[in-house]
This record gives C-alpha cells, sequence and structure tokens, in this order.
C-alpha cells in the first residue's frame, strides 16, 4: 500500500498489543503508549479501526478468512491528531477457549533507500575489506576498501568468485595484486562456513583466517592479514549467505612477536647466574628475530664479580667481550674475540653510550652510523664487506649502575625503527638485571650461599594433593646476607601434604643454621603425623631448647629475640578438601576459590616459637578444588611500611588474577609485592589444590569378626578391577587380610577399610578406635602370629600409623607400575 502522508518518529520503542476477531483491544504495551500517545485506559476493550489513520478493511477481512500473517506499513493515528507511519506484523494465535487473537508489533518505518545510502557511504569509507558472498562463494557485495585490495573494479567483481578473478583475469583485474594471492584459501574458507553453519544449525560459528604476503616474492612488503568469516542467516535460520571483513594487522603481528621475544627473554635470560652464559643469551634471543649481529661487552669489574664504578667520566673505557652472535656461520663479523678486551676511544659512540646512559640508533643515512664505523679501521671494513646499514648501541643499566654496552647491526632485514629501540632496551634492561644478579652471585658465592642453598628445598616436586611452586629472594647484601626464610612441602601418608613456612629471627649465617636446624626438626616431626598444633608445640620447646644452648654459650645471644622464629603449618587432605591450619606468629596463609574470591580462615596467631607456656589453636576449612593457597613471609607481606592488611589484600588480588601455570602467579606476586629496594628475605610457597573424588576412593565399613578378612579382600580385589590394577591385586589382598585381621584382634570396633588410588600409589589404610599403635617383631620359629606386619613392610613402599580424633589409622602404600625395589 502506499505511505500515507504523516510524521515519522525515529527512535521510538516497538510497541505491542492484542486484539481479538472482532477487532476489540485486548492488550496495549508501554511502547505502544509510547508511539502513538495513547495510555491503556483509553484503548484497552474499545474497537481498533479508531487508531488507524487510514482504510484497512478489506485487508482485516482477508487476514481474518486466511487466517495468516502480515507485515506492511499502517498510518496510526496519534493522540493528538497526526499520522505516525510504521512498520507493522500481525501474526495469529488462538487462546485457551479457541477464539483467534492477533499480535501485532509496530516500530516506526525508516527511509529504506536513504538508510542503504548511509551503509554503503559507511562500509565504503570503512577502513577494512567488507564483502558478502553466497553460499557458492561469489561475491553479491563489497565495498571500496576490498575492491582497492583486489585491484578490480565492481562490476567486474559482482557475481564472482575471488579464485576466478585470479585465474581468468580480465578488464578491470589486477593480477599482481596481493590480497588475491590467498583467495582460492579464502573461498575455500567462505564455503567451508556456509556449509558447516547449514549442517551445525544456529551453532555455526564464524572462522578467522590470517595470511601472509611474506613469502611472495611479488610483493615487496611484509602485509599480513585478518579475514573474520561468519554466516548471515534469514530470520527463519537459512544461511543466506557468508560475511568476510579483512584487516591489515601486520603492526599487531609485530607487537606479538616483539611480545614472543620479550617473553622468551622472560624465560631464558638469568636460567643461570653466570654472567658470560646470561650476555650469550641476550645475544641468542635477538638474532635473528631483532638483529643479524648482536655482541655484548662488560665492564671487567663486572665479569670478575667485582662492583662496577658507580659513574663513568669521559675518557678511555676498557671493555670486555663477554658474547656475540651472528647470522652468519662462524660469526665472521666480530671485530673482537670472546674474551678479549677493547679500549673506547674518550670521543667513541660507546663512551657516549656508557656516559650518557641512553641508548644511540642510526642508519647508513644518519652521520652517526658513519661516525661509528670510522672509529676503527677493522671496523669500517667489516661494515663494508657484511653491508650493514643499521646500528644500535645500547647500555646495559641495573640498579642504576652501568655494567657494559649491547650492540645490534642489521645488514638483511629493513633498518631498525623506534619500536626496535624501545624493544632493545627493554631486552638489555632484563639482560642487565639478569647480569647484574650474576654479578652479585659469583661475588657472594661463599659459604652463606652454599649454606642457603642446602637448607632450603631444591625442587618442590608435584604431589596428588597439591601442585607448588615457589620463590625465595635474599635481602640485597647491604641489608645483613642471607636471612631465615624458609618453606618446605612435606608428603603425608593418605595422600596428605603438609605446606610450611618460616622466618627466623635475623640475617647471616646464624639465621641460615637454625633455618636447617627447623626445617629438619619439622620434617622429622611430620613424619610422625603430628596434627599443626601439636606439631608447633614440639617446634616451640626446640627453639627454647637452642636459645638455652646459645645462652650457655653466650649470654649475650640467650634471649629469644636472637634465636626466635616465626613459623606456619597446614595439612591439605585431597579426600576430604580440608585444610588444618595453626601459626606460631606466622601471617595466615591468603586462599582463593578458582572464580578469584577469597576464602577466609580464621587462623589463631600464637605466639612465635620460643616464647614457650602458651597453647597453639589450629583452625579449619574445607576448600574447593582448583583453590589457590599462598603461604609468604614478612619480607613479602609488610615490606617496609606496608600496613599487614594492605598486604594480604593485594596479595588476594594476584592471586585472583589470571595466569597460565603457577610459576607466572609466583612472578605476578613477586612483581606486585616485592619493594624495588628489599631490606628483607621474602619467601613465597603457593600450591594449587587438587581433589581425590569418589573414583579414586574406596570404603568399606567392617564388623568385628574375623568373617569380615574374605569380603574385605573380595571388596578390595574387585575394586582393583574396577581401576585397572590388576598387578596390584596380589599384594593388596595379602595387605587387606593382615591390617584388616590385626584390627579385629587387637582394636575395637567400628573398623573401617579404605584404598586411595593416587597418580603413581595405591594406599591401604585401616581405621579403628584403639589408640595404642602397632609395631613390628621378630616372630619365633614356632610363633603362629607376629609375622604380619613384617609382611606388610617388606611388600609395600611404606607403612605407618598415625592417631585420629576417635583412634588410629594403619597404612599401607605401594607404588604402581612395577615392584618394590
Amino acid at each position: 500500500m502506499d505511505r500515507p502522508e504523516g510524521d515519522i518518529v525515529p527512535g521510538a520503542d516497538t510497541a505491542s498489543a492484542v486484539v481479538d476477531a472482532h477487532g476489540v483491544v485486548r492488550a496495549w504495551s508501554p511502547g505502544a503508549e509510547r508511539l502513538i500517545g495513547r495510555p491503556a485506559r483509553e484503548v484497552v476493550d474499545r474497537p481498533a479501526a479508531p487508531l488507524l489513520a487510514q482504510d484497512v478493511s478489506a485487508l482485516a477481512r482477508r487476514c481474518l478468512a486466511e487466517r495468516a500473517a502480515w507485515h506492511g506499513r499502517v498510518a496510526l493515528r496519534h493522540a493528538d491528531g497526526r499520522a505516525v507511519t510504521a512498520r507493522l506484523v500481525a501474526a495469529p494465535s488462538v487462546d485457551g477457549a479457541g477464539e483467534t487473537r492477533w499480535l501485532l508489533t509496530a516500530s516506526p518505518w525508516q527511509r529504506v533507500e536513504e538508510h542503504l545510502r548511509l551503509l554503503e557511504w559507511a562500509f565504503d569509507q570503512s577502513g577494512n575489506a567488507l564483502s558478502v558472498y553466497d553460499t557458492q562463494g561469489r561475491i553479491r557485495w563489497t565495498n571500496a576498501v576490498s575492491l582497492e585490495r583486489m585491484g578490480v573494479d565492481r562490476d567486474v567483481a559482482i557475481g564472482r568468485e575471488t579464485e576466478d578473478l585470479l585465474s581468468t583475469g580480465g578488464s578491470g583485474v589486477a593480477p599482481d595484486a596481493p590480497f588475491l594471492t590467498s583467495s582460492p584459501h579464502i573461498a575455500e574458507a567462505i564455503r567451508r562456513v556456509a556449509e558447516v553453519a547449514r549442517d551445525a544449525g544456529r551453532r555455526g560459528r564464524r572462522q578467522r583466517l590470517e595470511f601472509s604476503t611474506a613469502d611472495d616474492p611479488a610483493t615487496p612488503e611484509n602485509i599480513t592479514w585478518a579475514v573474520d568469516i561468519s554466516p548471515v542467516r534469514a530470520p527463519d535460520g537459512e544461511v543466506r549467505g557468508v560475511f568476510a571483513a579483512s584487516s591489515d594487522i601486520s603492526d599487531q603481528v609485530a607487537a606479538r612477536r616483539r611480545l614472543a621475544l620479550l617473553k622468551e627473554a622472560g624465560d631464558r635470560l638469568g636460567s643461570t647466574l653466570e654472567v658470560t652464559r646470561t650476555a650469550q643469551e641476550l645475544t641468542d634471543i635477538v638474532v635473528p628475530d631483532l638483529a643479524d649481529f648482536a655482541s655484548v661487552e662488560l665492564l671487567p669489574q663486572v665479569t670478575g664479580g667485582g662492583e662496577p664504578p658507580p659513574s663513568l667520566s669521559r675518557g678511555e673505557i676498557r671493555l670486555r667481550r663477554v658474547a656475540h652472535q651472528s647470522l652468519t656461520e662462524g660469526i665472521p663479523e666480530a671485530v673482537v674475540a670472546r674474551g678479549d678486551t677493547y679500549v673506547h676511544r674518550a670521543d667513541s659512540t660507546t663512551v657516549r653510550c656508557l656516559t650518557e646512559g641512553r641508548a644511540i640508533m642510526a642508519d647508513s643515512s644518519d652521520p652517526d652510523f658513519d661516525r661509528w664505523s670510522g672509529e676503527d679501521p677493522e671496523r669500517d671494513a667489516i661494515t663494508e664487506r657484511f653491508g650493514f646499514h643499521s646500528a644500535m648501541i645500547v647500555p646495559l643499566r641495573a640498579r642504576g649502575t652501568v655494567l657494559g654496552t649491547a650492540l645490534f647491526l642489521r645488514n638483511r632485514a629493513a633498518p631498525f625503527v623506534r619500536d626496535d629501540l624501545l624493544l632493545a632496551e627493554e631486552l638489555c634492561a632484563r639482560a642487565a638485571v639478569s647480569i647484574d644478579n650474576a654479578r652479585r652471585y659469583a661475588r657472594e658465592r661463599g659459604t652463606a650461599l652454599a649454606l642457603q642453598r642446602s637448607l632450603l628445598p631444591q625442587r618442590l616436586q608435584g604431589h596428588a594433593a597439591v601442585r607448588v611452586a615457589s620463590r625465595y629472594r635474599p635481602a640485597g647484601s647491604r641489608a645483613g646476607g642471607v636471612g631465615g626464610d624458609w618453606f618446605d612441602v612435606v608428603p603425608l601418608s593418605g595422600t596428605r601434604v603438609a605446606l610450611v613456612i618460616g622466618d627466623v629471627v635475623g640475617h647471616g649465617l646464624h639465621a641460615s643454621a637454625t633455618m636447617g636446624r627447623l626445617r629438619t626438626a619439622v620434617r622429622t616431626l611430620a613424619d610422625v603425623d603430628l596434627p599443626p598444633d601439636e606439631l608447633l608445640t614440639h617446634l616451640d620447646d626446640l627453639v627454647s631448647h637452642l636459645a638455652e644452648q646459645a645462652g650457655a654459650i653466650d649470654p649475650a645471644a640467650s634471649s629469644v629475640g636472637e634465636i626466635g622464629a616465626t613459623c606456619l603449618y597446614a595439612i591439605y587432605d585431597p579426600v576430604s578438601r580440608r585444610c588444618v591450619v595453626a601459626s606460631a606468629g606466622h601471617p595466615p596463609p591468603v586462599i582463593v576459590a578458582p572464580d578469584g574470591t577469597p576464602v577466609r580462615i580464621d587462623v589463631t596467631p600464637g605466639p612465635p616459637l620460643g616464647v614457650g607456656g602458651l597453647p597453639f589453636e589450629a583452625s579449619e576449612v574445607e576448600l574447593p578444588e582448583g583453590s589457590l593457597v599462598a603461604l609468604a613471609t614478612n619480607g613479602l607481606l609488610t615490606p617496609r611500611d606496608r600496613a599487614f592488611d594492605t598486604g594480604q589484600h593485594l596479595l588476594e588480588e594476584v592471586l585472583a588474577g589470571p595466569s597460565e601455570s603457577l610459576e607466572d602467579v609466583c612472578d605476578a606476586v613477586m612483581s606486585a609485592l616485592l619493594p624495588d629496594k628489599q631490606t628483607d628475605d621474602a619467601a613465597l610457597l603457593v600450591a594449587r589444590t587438587r581433589a581425590l573424588d569418589a573414583e579414586h576412593v574406596a570404603t568399606l565399613d567392617l564388623a568385628a569378626d574375623p568373617s569380615v578378612v574374605a569380603r574385605a579382600r573380595k571388596a578390595a580385589a574387585d575394586q582393583l578391577v574396577a581401576w585397572n590394577l590388576p598387578d596390584a591385586a596380589f599384594i593388596t589382598e595379602l595387605v587387606v587380610s593382615e591390617l584388616v585381621t590385626n584390627a579385629i584382634r587387637h582394636a575395637a570396633p567400628p573398623i573401617q577399610l579404605r584404598l586411595i588410588r593416587g597418580e603413581s600409589s595405591l594406599i591401604c589404610e585401616v581405621s579403628d578406635s584403639s589408640s595404642t599403635a602397632p609395631h613390628l617383631r621378630r616372630a619365633r620359629t614356632y610363633d603362629e602370629g607376629g609375622r604380619g606386619l613384617l609382611l606388610v613392610a617388606q611388600l609395600t613402599q611404606q607403612w605407618g600409623t598415625r592417631q585420629t580424633a576417635t583412634g588410629k589409622t594403619i597404612w599401607a602404600e605401594q607404588q604402581l607400575g612395577g615392584p618394590v625395589g
């Protein structure tokens, strides 16, 4: 029908109404009120005809007779008398009484032609290439950017496939257009997206395709395109075409490469505490991704482990070449051999870089490049021979001290740009810190550092209960040397694990020695399977004895402050997912659930170790699987003037952030919490909890009747079959038989058998209500008993007993995959 004259109301909300078969309005939405200015009280239960500004009686009769849906333009009468043109959709439905009702939805009419022109202008002026294809990959519409990249005219492109444009050529086609070199891949992806969308229904999704012109010899510049391809569906869900949007992502790709180089540097730099090795790692990283040749020269004091001068004056400076790398085999471009020294003139570019502390970049069109090349006749000859045309000299600075320089040259790639200089400065900054750390290590690798290495765990092993990672940062040399921060992860019976962290007062060899004694004591007490509060009580007694011994030798060292320490001891059980914690003056653990929310545990802080006379209390909490548990020392949480609550909150925020691994978590925590100038040791132990579900644990309650032993053996055998562990059946049945028999004969009910399947072990536990612990004894020749535990000890990897709140548990562990050696 023709559109009547009247106002158009752009931006009004979609309106809806319900009209019965007699033309009476039964429902009226707020959107309808906003569209024509009539509230529901003026419309509902009244005829709908007065709401129209045109005669639609013939159309209404036809729709009623056919009960068919209709859509089109109509003129509605606004409350103020003007006509409002809208797009109307009428859909019939039957109510509960069997009567036909019509759902009407209306929205303001837009001038379609103007709208399409606006869309075409917008798409043509877009910086991205936009195209619409049919399901066979033929171009149905494309914008100006896409036509320019393909090198074709619009009338040539419409209706043709992109590979057809490339293969047949023709009027208006640029056969060397770089965008067309990957056209077959794009066309195939378009057809594949359409086909998948048809097969998968509405689940069909878009696909991203990236391609580069780097391998095309006809293309002078390296360009990377990203093409996003998605299906176009009609309202009924039918796939009618495919939409493709491509953009030049060369800058993003270059940025990704730079980030990848920085990540590689983070992974490799500082992997060893050797000055020359760290410098060589830097040159290996930058060649060939950043430079065609690279070298590192350091002050002789640095390579010898000494202290570099706080500042350098303008004059001759002697540097030692410690590392270089090149694209050319044998590194023939090197003017100075590795390990040799070279004296740089006072007016040289290298001396200017060192004394001014800033990087210098130049190419063959820059006088600085000619000046640098001409400073040495051999260097000048090498530059001309190998065609070097761009150079960067970057100072290696760490903690405000210049250590040397790094040189980067190019002769094959394009000249260096500003982003390359920024990347080189970042790499050199990281390398300089690593080199300085190596220098400090070389200077302080004496007795204190050797002792520290021997006392701290060299590597934290993974466990069925947790995955762990740790960091330890000693204070700077001016803060008193090696401190007494320590941590440990102790495997316990029943796949449980103990997480321990502590801090001994003071620094130096005395603190390190005390740390070692406490760590050994904790491991010994943990083997007894003491609860956290009881373990700290025994540890408190030990520290008190150490203080008494120190006072007997040196009365000035007899105070608790000289020998005191703090400790946090936590036990996590992956079967129950419960964590029990006790503290002796140490900060409580920070726990974050997998969704990032903090898990609160009210740990009652007991007195520091060595005070004596006061009890320790244990707190318990159930943890979701995948929770992060962080144990840290004061050097990390409360350095300098930072409040304790601030440190705890900051640690929670870092733990709640995204991370790929526990190592990344540790790095993020140390980066966020550790101060620039560290005055105290800092230790961090991070664990991600795991859980053993019902598929890994089998429990059987037993009566105190000798006849149940056979049932226990059978249940164990059946469970091993279910776990696909037939090789462990013989030993397990023997262990179950002996442990259950002992519990029935010598203990009291209730008796329970539990089998736990770990990653590489099988644990058999028998619990009873007796607190009497069994022990091995030698049976005489004619004794009828006394050999059960001896058999268990010989057949399993280890066995033991632990006290529980209701009695005791005897356990035996065997390794899976082979006999016990």
